[in-house]
């Protein structure tokens, strides 16, 4: 491998997969403000995450809806205007 061009902050740190409070000890080079004390005792930083191998339906098998930033709820209002036109449509035709 080539020297000098692997970042030298690579640690171990905590992923947590917050649909579910799966939480699993890996390593990473990725900043994180929050810390928790894993398993052994030991501080490590927190990645969150919004899906992992514990939620995601490719590994479990089963179809989940993960909607952490509402985006079903946006996507409901924003269009809600042009179902209710469709439907006095309907009533007067």
């Amino acid at each position: 491998m080539k020297e000098g061009i692997h970042p030298d902050n690579y640690r171990f740190v905590i992923f947590k997969d917050v649909s579910n409070n799966y939480s699993f000890l890996g390593k990473s080079t990725a900043a994180s403000k929050e810390t928790e004390t894993w398993e052994d005792g030991n501080e490590y930083p927190v990645i969150k995450l919004e899906i992992s191998h514990k939620s995601h339906p490719f590994y479990t098998g089963k179809v989940t809806f993960v909607d952490t930033a509402g985006r079903i709820d946006k996507f409901r209002n924003k269009y809600a205007k042009w179902q209710k036109k469709d439907e006095k449509k309907e009533e007067e035709g």
